[in-house]
């Protein structure tokens, strides 16, 4: 039985950990520094209330890829759940993702499908052939007016520096419907956890090969105790920030609580930029399913994250990749240790996409261990460069 380390009690840990321990090869010993599972994917029942929470910001699962469905639902049930945001801009209140209601209500038109179309590729601004920043693909697929009042102020807030700093790779498609589908994802399959995804995360933790260990602080050296370790923390933490910080953006969060419905939606973003919170989530929202006569909402605003928040969005910006590239130089030179996740990584993904990686990063191990090679484990099996 080979003894193996695992940081995190997120997806990405939680699923290598499941993996690995039914194979019958394997014991596993997850840590978190948190006094809970689930990362920031935790969810709570309030005691008040009743109402489920998701203490870290809303999570709405969406994927195309089947197997990750599969995957999920083995531990739990998850209930159908449509996310449709709404945007409220100068006073109103307009769907998002962009599409032909936002467009005719915006400027007060009747367009039919391909006369919005036409009318959206007139307003975008030509002069702009190869796009280099949010700021100038917003403006050419989207125009002016558009773009001012819906992602302008929005976006500055999400990431504390003007639009025209930012690579036009956020962007990364064209942000309009020319229907009427308000459904802010595309996925195939879309839903909530019925008990949320601490519930769903325990369940993938429950075998007696894995041993949990909560509150407790992974050091460097606890890898010697390993014959290998998956670490799903922050990369630069693990090297004790020899090289400096890497960047993120953090979530704070200012709750209210209410008698009745406090805004009738899940999330209703707020994208002037002289209104301090990105947006407003009511979490009982999130539970369609359910009924209750009072409320939670969240008022969410974004900022720098520091030594003690907790870190939500890696910013990957000039600076921040020349000093991952030092981080990953370091990473591969450790042996016995694989950085996974959004944090070990250093990259921006979904929920669907850490249990797809995961569910990979554990069968390459599993392989890698029975044809006793000699070789090393690679320290990244999706590079974050």
């Amino acid at each position: 039985m080979k003894r193996i380390g695992i940081v995190g009690a997120g997806f990405a840990g939680a699923v290598i950990a499941r993996s690995l321990a039914e194979t019958g090869n394997f014991t596993v010993t997850v840590f978190d520094t948190r006094n809970h599972i689930a990362g920031n994917c935790h969810t709570e029942r309030d005691p008040e209330t009743g109402i489920m929470v998701h203490r870290y910001g809303p999570h709405i699962f969406h994927t195309n890829n089947e197997q990750v469905w599969n995957y999920i639902c083995q531990f739990g049930t998850m209930m159908p759940f449509v996310n449709r945001v709404k945007a409220v801009s100068k006073g109103q209140v307009y769907s998002l993702p962009i599409n032909l209601m936002t467009i005719n209500q915006f400027y007060k038109k009747h367009l039919n499908p391909s006369e919005a179309k036409a009318f959206i590729e007139n307003i975008g601004e030509k002069g702009i052939a190869d796009p280099q920043t949010f700021e100038e693909q917003a403006l050419k697929f989207l125009g002016k007016e558009l773009y001012e009042a819906f992602f302008y102020g929005y976006t500055k807030k999400q990431w504390g520096i003007e639009p025209c700093e930012l690579p036009s790779s956020i962007l990364k498609r064209l942000p309009v419907r020319f229907n009427y589908d308000d459904n802010y994802y595309s996925s195939k399959y879309q839903g909530i956890p019925e008990e949320g995804y601490t519930k769903i995360i325990e369940k993938i933790l429950s075998h007696n090969a894995i041993n949990l260990k909560l509150n407790t602080v992974f050091r460097t050296q606890d890898s010697d105790a390993f014959e290998h370790t998956f670490f799903s923390g922050p990369l630069d933490s693990y090297f004790a920030f020899r090289e400096g910080r890497l960047g993120y953006r953090t979530l704070k969060f200012k709750e209210e609580r209410a008698n009745g419905d406090y805004q009738g939606n899940p999330v209703i973003n707020y994208t002037d930029e002289d209104v301090p919170y990105t947006r407003i989530t009511e979490h009982k929202h999130f539970t369609p399913w359910e009924q209750h006569d009072k409320t939670i909402v969240f008022r969410e605003f974004s900022s720098l994250c520091g030594q003690n928040d907790v870190p939500y969005y890696p910013i990957r910006l000039a600076n921040d990749k020349s000093l991952l590239e030092k981080y990953v130089k370091l990473a591969n030179q450790t042996s016995n240790v694989t950085f996974v996740g959004r944090l070990g990584t250093y990259r921006y993904l979904d929920m669907h996409q850490v249990i797809a990686e995961a569910l990979e990063t554990a069968a390459n191990f599993i392989e890698h261990t029975k044809n006793q090679s000699g070789e090393r484990f690679p320290a990244f099996v999706h590079s974050p460069l």
